[in-house]
């Protein structure tokens, strides 16, 4: 860790809303104890009903964020989100190899909000496969986003979900979890899978709530977090899936919007 105060990046897109992406990220950041910074990929206009419109931003603005952020601020982790576009996936590619050194990265696939908007084109799934899967500590799709990857049908079962994770490695990636939550049950599992083929499994409950929106943001940007803390993997992941759960539980306390609400990132501070 470099310093007192942990540091953690987000490249991800914008929510106008504020329950997903870059908020979620810089909230989970702050609750957790770590400093956030962020690499802004490209606006949304979007509400807890769903996605109105998308501005990407362009893919030299992108890597002068990078080059912005990474030359001032010492940066013990990066969590990477939406990118929607070929040109900004290669920004980031680039901008990492350039300033990220050793630096541990999550990527969150991102590719539907929970609202069922689309948030990547189809042409841009294969670089991002190909430019960044290798490069991340950790990748952590939900069990669609998986599929995509592979190109393959959803997992039906816990079994297809390990499988798959592991696929997903021996397509390059250091280490996966496939999350559990668009699975069927009483338990959430979520399916870590290493290249050192270490395995293990995170169950939690499966809550009833409509409050979702950015469950998927939150849970990486806290590995991350857990990670600029100076945690091993396993340890952040576990980190990360308390106050995910803690703040799903906390959801409907907030009572925001008309759709799929924000989970309670503040859970722990403010009622």
């Amino acid at each position: 860790m470099s310093g007192a105060s942990p540091i953690a990046v987000t490249i991800a897109g914008s929510d106008s809303g504020g329950g997903a992406g870059i908020q979620a990220d810089l909230k989970t950041f702050s609750a957790l104890g770590v400093y956030g910074a962020s690499v802004i990929t490209a606006l949304t206009a979007q509400n807890t009903r769903g996605v109105q419109g998308i501005h990407d931003v362009p893919a030299a603005f992108v890597a002068q964020q990078i080059d912005s952020v990474f030359s001032d601020l010492a940066v013990d982790a990066v969590k990477i989100g939406m990118l929607s576009q070929i040109a900004v996936i290669d920004a980031v590619a680039d901008g990492l190899a350039r300033q990220a050194g050793t630096i541990p990265v999550v990527l969150d696939p991102v590719m539907v909000a929970t609202s069922g908007d689309r948030l990547i084109s189809e042409d841009a799934v294969a670089a991002l496969r190909d430019r960044l899967l290798t490069r991340a500590d950790l990748i952590t799709p939900n069990l669609p986003e998986a599929a995509v990857l592979l190109g393959e049908a959803v997992a039906e079962d816990e079994a297809g979900a390990a499988s798959q994770a592991r696929r997903l490695v021996a397509l390059g990636a250091r280490a996966v979890l496939i999350k559990g939550g668009h699975g069927h049950g009483a338990m959430s599992v979520d399916h870590l899978v290493t290249a050192d083929g270490h395995a293990q499994t995170f169950a939690a409950p499966r809550l009833t709530t409509q409050n979702t929106h950015g469950t998927g943001c939150t849970l990486s940007s806290a590995i991350a977090a857990g990670l600029a803390r100076g945690l091993e993997l396993p340890a952040a992941v576990t980190l990360a899936k308390d106050y995910l759960t803690a703040a799903l539980n906390a959801a409907d306390r907030l009572a925001i919007g008309s759709g799929h609400g924000p989970v309670h990132h503040f859970h722990a501070i403010w009622p």
